[in-house]
């Protein structure tokens, strides 16, 4: 007798985030552009530890992940997050994760707050602590379409303390493209009056950042 599960993969097929074609979540082709490294990237003050090149087919993985809420999507991007943190944290005892905020407008449109909702599976998975400390309070624009220069000034200032941070803390987000909302993060976090010890770890990483 076939379980549930047999039964609905055969009424719907699971088919490829990358490519669409029927496949149980990552073809072959697709997945040679979601492959598991490690990348280091110093920006400003900030070292940015990542898993996976920013590729096509990363991109739409990330989208199903933000816009859609596909569980298998949210399920790559956790396990590329998770082997970041063992590869690079010296003491899991210590760090606490604190996931980039989203905008008021965002959460309503995906019924969730995107970051803080994969770190919260991260810490629960992992016993990290989560730091829900962030929150987005300035105006800022869809960054799809703006250059490196344009982000800079669209994230500066935009966030703000919600809750007090400290120990070792580590900034979480899906892909760095150009370092802007993690430089504006680091900032925020800074800006308690003393000099929190802030690293980042990213699903993914844009090469060279744009």
């Amino acid at each position: 007798m076939r379980t549930l599960e047999e039964i609905v993969q055969l009424v719907f097929p699971g088919r490829c985030l990358g490519c669409h074609t029927l496949s149980s979540v990552i073809c072959a082709n697709c997945l040679e552009q979601w492959q598991v490294s490690k990348f280091k990237t110093k920006y400003s003050e900030l070292t940015v530890h990542s898993a996976i090149l920013y590729t096509p087919v990363a991109a739409k993985i990330i989208l199903a992940s933000k816009e859609n809420g596909t569980a298998t999507a949210d399920q790559l991007l956790i396990q590329a997050i998770m082997g970041q943190i063992h590869t690079t944290a010296v003491d899991l005892q210590r760090i606490r994760l604190v996931p980039i905020p989203s905008s008021k407008r965002s959460i309503r449109s995906r019924g969730r707050s995107f970051m803080a909702d994969i770190v919260r599976q991260i810490s629960n998975q992992m016993g990290i602590p989560m730091l829900d400390c962030l929150e987005l309070t300035g105006k800022t624009t869809d960054q799809s379409g703006l250059n490196r220069q344009q982000r800079l000034e669209n994230m500066k200032g935009s966030m703000s303390m919600k809750t007090m941070a400290r120990g070792e803390l580590i900034l979480i987000d899906d892909v760095i493209t150009t370092g802007a909302t993690l430089k504006e993060a680091a900032r925020a976090l800074n800006s308690q009056g003393f000099y929190a010890q802030i690293s980042a770890i990213t699903a993914c990483v844009a090469q060279p950042l744009r």
